[in-house]
């Protein structure tokens, strides 16, 4: 039988998990249970992911869709704020605590605990993994409501789609599935890879872009659960290219609803729209490895904002690569009605930054042999580290979780307050109100794996279930 740390405190059912003792779930008992959750053999680790995501749905801790805020907004009901897409790379557990346990402090709900289609592969993360870390992490915190959990650019690759176009997409469709399945019910479809500026007209030039993009929402549509209606993003502009027009905007909103109408038969359609307007993912790395300037057109994100709600009825723009942004720019995020950005890289840094001296030299060293294809002839040692130490990520997994108590307690303390700082930035204090005012979690549960759970038999170590 397959132990849980919890002991009286919940009561196992056949298909349900009674919580009895929530402050025992708000503890120790459950850093162990997220930590057997990645890396305990595949009976424990089936077992403990069943676990916490049946203990989130007793509490109300659970996997939704922010598509009808999106649309509130996208009906002029509320605004006022940019909604932050938080990519949880390394150390993902005690970095999604911090997010919890900054959002329970400033009463936030509208945030998203994201990760692509790349991240997915170099951080060693499938979504049954990431759905159980984020969620371990909200109950540690104690934290409740509607947990959003997003495929950030589930993006199909320009290079591999003209060799062979099926393959690739059919690759972002069994991602798809997968990531629903565990619990992803806000997605960003990103075929904006397929935008031929070659072609003639601005419709033409987004054609295969939105028609890709309709074929992908009809698989999420099909496959998302009862009463669930995911929230689906599309994208205009490949980030790190040009700004994005009026022109695109409505060329690719024209273009996906006339064709979702003829192929969805009333299905639900985009709840925003992503654009370019200057940023590049991760920022332009110097030689010294410091980070360019950039200046970011907040004009082109206000008027695509703008037009979206008023004639298409979204959110509004999304922005991404936004975290190596200066500090003094994200207030302006939510005066231009950005609807949501997407923050991933500083965070990235953080990491770096505060891990021992010899573990990085460890993880450079690393680099310097499995990356080394990667390295362009110019590229100094600053570059090349910054640029590919994300590839770490994954190959050094456990060894950042297990980094000591003392580096651990430095880093959430950096990170609850760059948290604290975007939140009150994007102006997302108190909107757990709002989230509640449109936002219906719906419960689900899943059969749980065999053999049966049982708690562990009274030790030392797990008799004090607090912090």
């Amino acid at each position: 039988m397959i132990q849980h740390p919890f002991g009286n405190a919940i009561t196992v059912g056949e298909d349900r998990v009674e919580v009895r003792d929530a402050a025992a779930i708000a503890s120790v008992a459950m850093d162990k249970l997220a930590y057997s959750a990645v890396f305990g053999s595949d009976e424990e680790r089936d077992h403990a992911r069943w676990l916490i995501w049946e203990i989130a749905q007793s509490l109300g801790v659970r996997p939704s869709s922010i598509h009808d805020l999106y649309l509130a907004r996208g009906q002029g009901k509320t605004g006022g704020y940019t909604v932050p897409a938080i990519n949880v790379r390394g150390m993902a557990y005690d970095t999604a605590r911090s997010i919890f346990r900054v959002a329970n402090k400033l009463k936030a709900g509208a945030f998203l605990c994201e990760i692509a289609r790349s991240e997915i592969a170099y951080t060693d993360q499938r979504p049954g993994e990431y759905v159980a870390v984020i969620l371990a992490a909200a109950l540690r915190e104690g934290f409740r409501g509607p947990v959003f959990i997003q495929g950030d650019h589930f993006q199909v690759s320009a290079k591999k789609f003209a060799t062979d176009p099926e393959t690739e997409v059919n690759a972002v469709k069994q991602l798809a599935r997968e990531a629903v399945d565990a619990g992803f019910y806000n997605i960003d479809i990103d075929t904006s890879t397929l935008v031929d500026l070659s072609k003639p007209n601005l419709e033409e030039q987004q054609r295969v872009n939105y028609e890709r993009a309709v074929e992908l929402a009809l698989v999420v549509r099909e496959i998302q659960p009862p009463g669930v209606q995911i929230s689906i993003g599309g994208e205009i502009g490949e980030v790190g290219t040009k700004n994005s027009t009026v022109e695109e905007l409505r060329a690719y909103m024209d273009g996906f609803n006339s064709t979702l109408a003829k192929r969805g038969g009333g299905l639900e359609g985009l709840s925003k729209i992503s654009v370019q307007s200057g940023t590049t993912h991760g920022g332009v790395v110097l030689p010294d490895g410091s980070i360019a300037d950039v200046s970011i057109d907040f004009k082109t994100l206000e008027t695509l904002s703008k037009i979206s709600r008023d004639e298409y009825g979204l959110s509004g723009a999304v922005q991404h690569g936004a975290s190596t942004l200066p500090d003094s720019a994200f207030n302006h995020f939510p005066k231009t009605e950005t609807a949501e950005i997407h923050l991933a890289t500083n965070f990235q840094t953080m990491l770096y930054d505060n891990i021992p001296d010899d573990l990085r030299e460890e993880i450079y060293t690393w680099l310097g042999g499995n990356a080394k294809d990667e390295r362009k002839a110019s590229d100094t040692d600053e570059q090349f580290f910054y640029k590919t130490r994300k590839k770490a990520l994954g190959p050094f997994k456990r060894r950042f979780w297990d980094l000591p108590d003392e580096i651990k307690s430095k880093l959430a303390k950096a990170y609850d307050e760059k948290f604290s700082f975007l939140f009150t930035q994007l102006a997302i204090a108190d909107t757990a109100k709002l989230v509640a005012q449109f936002v219906k979690p719906v419960e689900i549960h899943r059969p749980k794996p065999h053999p049966d759970l049982r708690s562990v038999e009274a030790a030392p170590d797990d008799a004090d279930l607090s912090d």
